[in-house]
């Protein structure tokens, strides 16, 4: 590089500080939301845990998980060492702000798992997961994809430019196979099969959590743009953002009329998870144009309202919703990249998610079932009944409330 105060250098790398701060902000969103749709005896371990796995996945991103992703290596594995190797100048690039910039999308990964598994998985064991997949899974199937390896061709041809499949849909997969081990909350099934709701203690703070996770989505898919030296790069990210935005309005618009529909009422809870599955279900692909994103907004938003009720017909408790918001529009928005653009072949956009749906199913099944012989996943009966709160964290979230 002639000019190491380059500006191209420079707005390049504001983009991935900036951006990233955005996605950062997404950790918040993550707790809100959890908690707001989680019941109050339970709120102060929802709060541990995402701020606890932020910070595991930042330390193990960058001790291990960075060079698994990025490194060299070979096809299956990058090189894995600490954070080293080429400089900005080489790069073109501050190095440390792709670190960072990337290092936002594991902890992202990894909140979809904690809403999944809430109220009776000990808190531990969670945390000892996360150090797993932010370390080893998540950066092998990275590797495969963003990495650049192609798993030695076997996937040539994804394309995900943000993340539905490499960041959502490895969070729900991870989610769904430590659910299936751990069972649902005691109470959530009857024994004739009727499902119990079980509502969540607080709605303005899912509301607000949604909001965060809709603003921090604008560097999610924004700051994938990878670029912003030059015309064509603030014109794709301008496109990018508007398009996110556009899948998320469609989503929640798509919940609202559905749930009217069917239910006779509007179901705030479904339009929340409506807005989350449209920009979820766009992030694959958002750089497509607003038109795409308004049309896969729509068949997210749907995919979740049927979603839910197909996850409670097969006993997988998921206080969230977090399996049909993550997982199942993450799939549906990998697919309608093959199916909207024209340069991609959906035959790719399938094999990409099978192949990464099944190595994190299958590897995080081996460590949650290893977790739980060693030291059991799930609290006992009494510690769920009365919260994990005071058992977990020696602490209650609202103790004004207590009850007597």
């Amino acid at each position: 590089m002639e000019n190491f105060t380059d500006v191209k250098y420079i707005l390049d790398g504001f983009l991935f500080v900036f951006a990233g701060i955005l996605v950062m902000w997404m950790a918040a969103g993550f707790a809100m939301l959890e908690s707001g749709l989680t019941r109050t005896k339970n709120t102060a371990t929802v709060l541990t845990k995402n701020i606890a796995l932020f910070a595991i996945s930042c330390i193990m991103f960058y001790f291990v998980g960075y060079n698994f992703m990025y490194g060299d290596g070979g096809a299956f594995i990058g090189s894995g060492a600490m954070l080293s190797g080429k400089t900005n100048e080489e790069m073109g690039y501050p190095v440390m702000a792709d670190f960072f910039f990337q290092v936002v999308f594991v902890a992202t990964a990894a909140s979809v798992i904690s809403g999944t598994i809430a109220e009776r998985m000990k808190l531990w064991p969670f945390l000892i997961f996360v150090v797993v997949l932010s370390g080893v899974i998540y950066p092998i199937q990275g590797h495969w994809s963003w990495g650049g390896s192609e798993l030695g061709g076997l996937i040539s041809g994804f394309s995900d430019f943000a993340g539905s499949t490499v960041v959502h849909s490895v969070g729900g997969w991870a989610a769904l196979a430590g659910v299936l081990i751990l069972g649902a909350r005691k109470g959530k099934y009857g024994k004739d099969g009727n499902v119990r709701p079980i509502p969540g203690s607080n709605l303005t703070l899912a509301t607000l959590g949604t909001f965060i996770l809709w603003m921090g989505w604008f560097g999610f898919n924004g700051g994938s743009q990878l670029a912003l030296g030059s015309k064509e790069d603030i014109d794709g990210i301008a496109s990018v953002v508007a398009s996110t935005n556009m899948a998320a309005c469609a989503g929640a618009i798509m919940a609202a009329i559905l749930t009217q529909l069917i239910y006779k009422k509007v179901d705030l809870t479904m339009v929340l998870n409506g807005a989350l599955a449209g920009l979820v279900s766009c992030t694959a692909g958002p750089d497509l144009g607003m038109n795409i994103a308004f049309i896969e907004g729509l068949v997210g938003g749907a995919l979740v309202v049927f979603a839910v009720p197909f996850f409670d017909k097969l006993k997988i408790d998921d206080p969230v919703g977090a399996l049909s918001v993550h997982l199942v529009a993450g799939i549906w928005g990998t697919l309608a990249v093959g199916i909207f653009n024209s340069e991609v072949a959906i035959l790719d956009q399938v094999k990409g998610i099978v192949v990464i749906g099944a190595f994190v199913f299958i590897s995080s099944f081996i460590v949650w079932k290893i977790l739980d012989l060693l030291v059991g996943l799930r609290v006992d009966e009494e510690t769920e009944v009365n919260g994990l709160d005071i058992h977990e964290t020696g602490l209650e979230a609202y103790p004004e409330f207590k009850r007597a």
